[in-house]
């Protein structure tokens, strides 16, 4: 059960990144205006959008097919534990509404806001499976249900800061994805200035990518200050000290790369690989902050007897 999770993940993460080299690439329509044939055909032409197109239309069936038969096993071993099926439902959710989403954007065509929500969805299946994976070794590693008894009790501030620390960075993607789907990130070269300046104003592209700047930047602060409460008050729980520490690695390298952004755009290659790790570090920051958000909500109810 666990490999399995695994394996739902991993598909889970390759259909977010392949989502990034289809946006990257402007290979949305590889396949025309037909869903799920290839120019009629189920065998895409010999172009490489219609490969990059398909292969992602591939990858994201193998994901939502894999997440339903996880579902279905763990309802059948795992009835014990409602909170991995929860997150297993959530998964099938989401994943159907991407790709339902998806669907849509190639038959008809979806404006920029509509687009930035696709990749949010897949941002939040790819949260789901993780959540489930990590569950799911929880399960089988630690001892399940009964590890949360034997772990200190968490306040119901650090649980507040954590959840809205979770929703926020989901705002921060969103800007990310409308960033990338407006075609807005040129407007605001330079870094950490803006087009020279520290404030370039509200308007047009320079305002959606600054505006995408100033999120990230709170994010950065928000995770920041709970790597230090986790330090300061948690440090005996390894499991949130760990993704604490994981966190602000990912936060960190999502600055870095966001830098690098600015410094790549003249060379095509070498910048779609920097959008495409800083774009996918983000979706695993998303997940961890996900399961912190659960833990946290575990560890801050009594003990159960």
């Amino acid at each position: 059960m666990k490999k399995l999770s695994y394996l739902t993940t991993i598909f889970m993460f390759f259909a977010t990144f392949g989502g990034g080299v289809v946006t990257r690439t402007e290979s949305g329509l590889g396949c025309g205006n037909e869903w799920p044939l290839c120019h009629g055909k189920f065998v895409p032409a010999h172009t490489l959008a219609s490969i990059i197109e398909y292969t992602h239309r591939l990858v994201s069936s193998t994901a939502g097919i894999l997440s339903i038969i996880t579902l279905i096993l763990f309802v059948i071993y795992y009835r014990h534990r409602k909170d991995l099926i929860l997150f297993a439902v959530l998964t099938v959710v989401f994943v159907s509404i991407q790709g339902i989403m998806g669907a849509l954007a190639v038959v008809f065509t979806q404006s920029p806001p509509v687009m930035a929500l696709h990749l949010g969805f897949a941002f939040i299946s790819l949260a789901c499976s993780l959540m489930t994976s990590l569950g799911a070794r929880q399960e089988e590693k630690l001892g399940g249900l009964a590890l949360f008894n034997q772990m200190p009790r968490t306040s119901n501030r650090l649980r507040n800061y954590v959840w809205i620390t979770t929703v926020y960075s989901y705002v921060v993607v969103y800007t990310g994805a409308f960033v990338s789907h407006t075609n807005s990130a040129a407007a605001c070269s330079g870094f950490p200035l803006c087009n020279g300046v520290i404030f370039p104003g509200l308007t047009g592209a320079v305002g959606i990518a600054f505006l995408h700047r100033l999120a990230g930047l709170v994010l950065v602060i928000f995770i920041l200050i709970l790597c230090w409460l986790l330090y300061r008050f948690y440090w005996n729980i390894r499991e949130l000290r760990i993704l604490g520490y994981s966190s602000v690695a990912l936060i960190l390298f999502q600055v870095a790369s966001g830098a690098s952004l600015m410094f790549t755009m003249d060379n095509p290659e070498v910048y779609m690989f920097v959008v495409l790790a800083h774009v996918t570090s983000i979706a695993v920051l998303f997940g961890l902050l996900s399961y912190m958000s659960y833990l946290v909500w575990r560890l801050s109810k009594p003990v159960t007897s």
